[in-house]
């Protein structure tokens, strides 16, 4: 007789696993420098000198345990924005981080907010935890405060708030920001996710500071994989109110952050020529790749990230699957999103000049083409 099958917890298997971007294209993969990947939103000229300084001298004491505390990096992330090293918490990548607050504020019987095209590990985080999540609708693809707040019932426990929002590239300013957190009841935890945040160059935006300082209910989230281009490295960081930090260090893992990481990270934050060339790059080539697309008829979102969102109408079978394929044999990679309910768009993250300039040839070439 064979035994019983050991079951996960209920909601367990309803998890449907988190795909990232494509790293190669079939048959295409032997010389791995002639595909251009502009599918997982990474820096565009990989990581500071200084950082990999930093991971090269920090690769040969790897045998030793890193700091549990991380305290070198807590200190660099407070002088960098100017806050208390006490109420940070860093992780292996923000994912680890909304996970644990899922974990920490959220169970069964309970119910997790995230807009409808928010970033897919917000429901993953919630069902692993147990919780329910609900998507809530947008308008024009943005997060519509006033369908939020209606959607909270006695059940919910935590809003998920990706801003700017992944894979859309929209955001809500900062006092839609502060109407959200006025509007939900003082025992929901707001998480603002702003893994984006350095690439917005609007005077309307924050990442949230002042609302975690405000109150006892306000997380907001960040990470070093998209403009410090150290995703490799698996490092993101939060801050939060001193009560909400303890939790966190209560269920985190002993060393969760790798030493290599943190070095990297200290270092990274330090080489502010390498950051300001990275953001003007993404800027600039947001506006190019928006204004290029829209030249040619296509629909794009005004993207505040490193990336850009462009939808194809389906007519004369220009549609977004025929578009990747094409993308593909001219050996181009980008995000499809049919996984975020945007089946007629795909997202293209912002490289190299040269690699942004085949991208937009490769499209232009696409939309010529006859069935």
């Amino acid at each position: 007789m064979s035994a019983p099958f050991i079951t996960p917890r209920p909601g367990i298997l309803s998890i449907k696993p988190y795909v990232g971007g494509d790293s190669t294209i079939q048959g295409k993969d032997k010389d791995k420098t002639s595909v251009i990947k502009l599918a997982s939103n990474e820096g565009a000229f990989g990581p500071s000198p200084k950082a990999l300084e930093a991971i090269a001298k920090s690769a040969q004491s790897v045998n030793r345990y890193p700091d549990g505390n991380a305290s070198a990096l807590h200190n660099a992330i407070g002088k960098r924005f100017g806050l208390d090293p006490a109420r940070i918490i860093c992780g292996a990548g923000s994912d680890e981080i909304l996970s644990l607050l899922a974990y920490s504020y959220s169970g069964p019987g309970d119910e997790v907010l995230y807009t409808e095209h928010g970033f897919l590990m917000y429901p993953i985080a919630a069902k692993a935890a147990g919780a329910t999540p609900i998507a809530v609708g947008e308008t024009n693809l943005t997060t519509d405060v006033d369908k939020l707040l209606a959607a909270v019932t006695d059940k919910t426990k935590i809003v998920f708030l990706a801003n700017p929002n992944n894979p859309t590239g929209t955001y809500i300013n900062s006092s839609e920001l502060q109407r959200l957190r006025a509007g939900l009841p003082t025992d929901v935890l707001l998480v603002i996710d702003a893994a984006y945040a350095e690439f917005v160059a609007r005077d309307d935006y924050t990442p949230g500071f002042e609302l975690v300082d405000q109150g006892q209910n306000t997380v907001m989230t960040r990470t070093f994989s998209k403009i410090f281009a150290l995703g490799g490295l698996r490092l993101g960081w939060a801050y939060m109110p001193s009560e909400i930090a303890d939790v966190i260090n209560r269920v985190r893992g002993p060393f969760n952050v790798s030493s290599i990481a943190q070095a990297a990270g200290i270092a990274a934050l330090e080489d502010t020529e390498f950051f300001n060339r990275s953001r003007e790059h993404a800027i600039l080539w947001v506006e190019k790749t928006q204004s290029a697309l829209k030249q040619m008829g296509l629909e794009t979102t005004n993207s505040v990230g490193n990336f850009v969102l462009v939808r194809f109408d389906g007519k004369n079978g220009k549609t977004a699957e025929a578009a990747d394929a094409f993308l593909r044999d001219n050996s181009i990679i980008v995000r499809k999103m049919e996984s975020y309910g945007l089946a007629d768009s795909l997202r293209i993250s912002i490289g190299t000049e040269k690699e942004m300039n085949a991208c937009i040839n490769a499209i232009e070439r696409f939309l010529k083409t006859t069935n």
